[in-house]
C-alpha cells in the first residue's frame, strides 16, 4: 500500500526504555515533529502488551531492560508484528550493534543521539516500510504534460 508523506507522522510508534526521562525526551522531540501516536513502554512487558494491544507501526527498542533485553523482546515482537524497528540505546559495542542487525533491526542508533538524526532515521525508515505516494500529480512526455488531476493531456 503507498501512502502520502504526512501520514507517515500518524503511524503508532511505541518506544520502550527504562529511563522515564528520556521516555519524555524522546515523546516531545517526536511531538515537536508532528509525531502525536506515541506510546511508552519502561520495560519488557508492558512493551509487549502494548504491542498486542495496538497496531504499532515502529517500535524504538533500548536494548537494557529491567525485566529483560531489547533482542529477546525483538524476537517476540516479530511474532506478532511486521512492523519496522529502530534499536536507541547505549550498547554500541560493534557485537551488539551486528546482533541487533542480524536479528532483522531496520537500524541501530547508538546513544547519545542528535534528536534531528533520530528524526531522519525514523523518516527514512517509515519511508522505505510504507512507501511513500508521490504527491506530484502530472509528469512531461516529449512536448505534452499528462495531469493525473484532471485526467488530460495538454500541450
Amino acid at each position: 500500500m503507498v501512502i502520502k508523506m504526512h501520514e507517515l507522522k500518524n503511524k503508532k510508534i511505541l518506544i520502550v526504555d527504562d529511563e522515564p526521562e528520556l521516555l519524555t525526551m524522546l515523546s516531545d522531540i517526536l511531538h515537536n515533529e508532528g509525531f502525536y501516536n506515541i506510546y511508552a513502554a519502561d520495560n519488557f512487558s508492558s512493551a509487549l502488551k502494548t504491542a498486542k494491544e495496538q497496531t504499532i507501526s515502529l517500535f524504538l527498542l533500548d536494548v537494557n531492560l529491567p525485566d529483560g533485553d531489547g533482542f529477546s523482546l525483538y524476537e517476540k515482537l516479530k511474532k506478532i508484528s511486521q512492523a519496522p524497528v529502530i534499536f536507541l540505546t547505549a550498547r554500541g559495542e560493534p557485537y551488539d550493534r551486528i546482533k541487533g542487525l542480524e536479528l532483522g533491526a531496520d537500524d541501530y542508533i547508538v546513544k547519545p543521539f542528535l534528536p534531528k538524526e533520530l528524526i531522519l532515521r525514523i523518516m527514512a525508515v517509515l519511508k522505505r516500510f510504507y512507501k511513500i505516494y508521490n504527491n506530484k500529480t502530472s509528469f512531461k512526455l516529449t512536448d505534452r504534460v499528462v495531469d493525473f488531476e484532471t485526467a488530460s493531456i495538454k500541450n
